[in-house]
């Protein structure tokens, strides 16, 4: 649509998400020290309150300079909830209940880039793109006051000392061959599922399927099907493991991904999007978890790490599938994506549990 709207490229119009994306992916680097410092429920609010007032103000704009300028602020004010409201669960939970609840806030994430796409296609179609972010400004005030009102302050103590501390801790996380691995695999999690659902788009309005607009809508929610398992991501690592349910969930999205391009028939298709997004929905939340262990002493500069890289991949999710589509062939861009996929899979088997550290 922004590349109808402003008469550019596509590979130019997706720098309006990829400039979130990044911008989105750096911020986790910086807010998950200074929620340690400054407290999780201030660093949220101070998000929630800057995208209250940016939100709006891109709808404003008809050059596509300053929408992508804009979005990456508004990347950078949104990353203020993820690392703050991580370690706020780690804090306010007791550790049985730990990869539930993470569980819950995954399935928030993972289902926030299919209603998000849902909601900002039925908004540009009856109103027009700007007021998707006139909407959403108004959507952050009211959360924001939600928050404000009911969800009580963490009773950790504030860290100490310089903020510059944590960031010293990084080159250590990095030389940990597990936590390294770990990571290896996180980058390609979004970046697929990204990249997955705009080739989805493209795919299902071209000539083999010929559908609008409002049939792509419908196909891309259903994907919200495949994300309800990961809530239950608590109780399938009690009863399987940590390292089985990742290594189970990765192969789940190498599968449905894999089998997606191979198809004509929807119905096949649909049911491939939905194994292939229950197979990340299972993933992301654990690998959470197990980079929490790994991390020891220094568990929140490694999640706040692992959500930087995670998002990393999201921001190139568009570029690389922008890039496998001038090939002309669906086939090949689903299964350049699961084979990335497939190379997780194969780094999974290397991580070692901290029990075997």
């Amino acid at each position: 649509m922004f590349a109808d709207t402003f008469n550019v490229s596509s590979a130019q119009a997706a720098w309006t998400s990829s400039a979130f994306s990044f911008c989105y992916a750096i911020g986790f680097l910086f807010f998950g020290p200074l929620s340690d410092r400054y407290g999780r429920k201030q660093i949220i609010l101070l998000g929630l309150g800057v995208l209250t007032i940016v939100s709006p103000i891109i709808g404003l704009f008809e050059h596509l300079s300053w929408l992508i300028a804009l979005r990456g602020i508004q990347g950078i004010a949104a990353a203020t909830f993820g690392p703050a409201a991580l370690s706020y669960a780690v804090e306010m939970f007791p550790a049985e209940k730990r990869v539930t609840t993470i569980g819950f806030l995954s399935t928030g994430f993972l289902m926030a880039a299919i209603v998000g796409q849902v909601f900002s296609s039925l908004i540009s179609q009856v109103l027009s793109w700007n007021y998707v972010f006139y909407l959403l400004g108004g959507v952050y005030l009211f959360t924001g006051l939600l928050f404000a009102l009911f969800i009580p302050r963490s009773d950790m103590q504030q860290a100490e000392g310089s903020v510059l501390t944590p960031f010293k801790q990084m080159p250590k996380i990095f030389v940990q061959k597990s936590l390294f691995l770990c990571y290896s695999v996180a980058i390609t999690l979004l970046l697929a599922m990204v990249g997955m659902y705009s080739a989805l788009g493209s795919y299902l309005s071209g000539p083999a399927f010929g559908l609008d607009s409002k049939g792509i809508l419908y196909i891309r929610s259903i994907g919200i099907i495949g994300m309800l398992l990961a809530p239950f991501t608590g109780r399938l690592v009690s009863k399987f493991g940590i390292q089985n349910v990742i290594r189970g969930g990765v192969s789940l999205s190498v599968v449905g991904l894999g089998i997606m391009g191979m198809s004509s028939n929807l119905f096949f298709l649909l049911m491939m999007s939905v194994i292939f997004v229950a197979g990340i929905s299972i993933t992301i939340p654990t690998l959470i978890s197990l980079v929490g262990q790994l991390g020891g002493a220094a568990r929140g500069v490694s999640v706040s790490l692992y959500t930087f890289i995670l998002f990393i991949g999201a921001s190139l999710g568009p570029m690389v599938t922008v890039g496998l589509l001038k090939s002309g062939s669906y086939l090949l861009t689903f299964e350049v994506l699961a084979l990335l996929l497939g190379i997780a899979l194969v780094i999974s088997f290397f991580i070692k549990n901290p029990s075997q550290e």
